[in-house]
């Protein structure tokens, strides 16, 4: 139980932060300023460990670095590669990923690696430092980022594994990952359960094998043998991803998916598809006939910005409405899917957001 002088300083503390919030009228995102001050200063009256702010402090300066280092390139997908730290630079699946991050940055994206060795060097060196971030985190065995990242400003070294996480799957629009031990299949089964439970994307999962490379076949029929068969998954979920030993298959995968698809966001319990152009009538109609199951109630609809979406930055695009049911996200992906396919063809570029 907190002490009385414990709860008057609480109270001080509470009555500051009101009052800072209040003196900086121009703050453009006052609520959750102040809630998430408001979150400290309550924490503060409750019995926590050294360790518990040690932990919350550490967590907060690496967010802090991710945001900055983040902000200025927020218009721009960005593609994250996976992989193997251990490969050799002569591995062939070294030249498939630094050539993958060659062409897709080609194509206007930017790349984040875990700015280690291996594939993550291999992708750093493909895009290029003006191109790629690397997220790296210290451990006992992998002290120093690779050369190509190494002292430069996207670099950013995190504390902790889940506040890179965060900001891996946060900054993502693509996901590429290819051959790997314990930590890429982590990384893998993560994406998927976050992807799977709509907690990340919609956004395409590439897993890249090297020219005839059979990894990612593999551990497909595990998928299909011991979680599919059994009933553990649904049989839409490997819609959720796409297998490839083919490099422009893998880079047209992503480009494909923000064809039509832009974005999407929950305005309150209606579901919101941004999109690059707008669908017609007899196009929104096929949709309703092929994916009404995925719907709790009425149909999918064509609509402008929402009043609650007044000043974002996407209002502009046309959208789609719907009661999307949450749980069939292997079937929102076929169907976002059969959107990309429909639509003007008109020049796009899906590497801005």
């Amino acid at each position: 139980m907190a002490s009385d002088f414990q709860k008057t300083a609480v109270e001080s503390i509470e009555a500051e932060v009101t009052k800072l919030v209040k003196n900086l009228p121009t703050l453009k995102h006052e609520k959750w300023i102040k809630r998430s001050l408001s979150t400290i200063v309550s924490m503060a009256s409750e019995e926590l460990d050294r360790l518990d702010w040690k932990i919350l402090a550490a967590s907060l300066q690496d967010m802090e670095k991710g945001f900055e280092i983040f902000y200025p390139y927020r218009h721009i997908r960005k593609i994250t590669i996976f992989g193997s730290a251990r490969t050799s630079p002569e591995a062939p699946e070294d030249q498939m990923a630094v050539n993958f991050a060659r062409r897709i940055t080609r194509q206007g994206f930017m790349v984040m690696t875990g700015g280690g060795g291996g594939i993550m060097q291999a992708g750093n060196e493909g895009a290029g430092a003006e191109k790629s971030f690397g997220l790296n985190i210290q451990l006992p065995f992998e002290k120093e980022s690779n050369p190509f990242i190494e002292g430069k400003q996207k670099l950013i070294n995190f504390k902790y594994f889940f506040t890179r996480k965060l900001f891996f799957l946060r900054e993502s629009d693509a996901l590429a990952l290819f051959p790997g031990g314990f930590g890429t299949l982590d990384e893998a089964f993560e994406s998927l359960t976050l992807t799977q439970t709509g907690k990340y994307g919609p956004a395409p999962l590439v897993l890249i094998d090297s020219p005839g490379g059979n990894y990612w076949r593999d551990w497909n029929d595990f998928i299909h043998k011991q979680l599919l068969r059994r009933g553990l998954i649904s049989p839409e979920d490997p819609s959720l991803y796409t297998i490839t030993d083919n490099l422009e298959e893998a880079c047209q995968a992503i480009a494909n998916f923000y064809r039509i698809y832009h974005s999407s966001r929950y305005v309150g319990e209606k579901f919101v598809i941004r999109l690059n152009s707008e669908l017609s009538e007899s196009d929104v109609e096929f949709l309703n006939q092929e994916f009404s199951d995925i719907l709790t109630m009425g149909r999918i609809e064509k609509s402008k910005a929402l009043p609650e979406e007044s000043g974002d930055e996407t209002a502009y695009l046309p959208r789609l409405v719907m009661h999307f049911n949450q749980k069939d996200t292997g079937r929102l992906y076929q169907m976002i899917a059969q959107i990309n396919k429909m639509g003007a063809n008109t020049p796009t570029h899906p590497e801005h957001k």
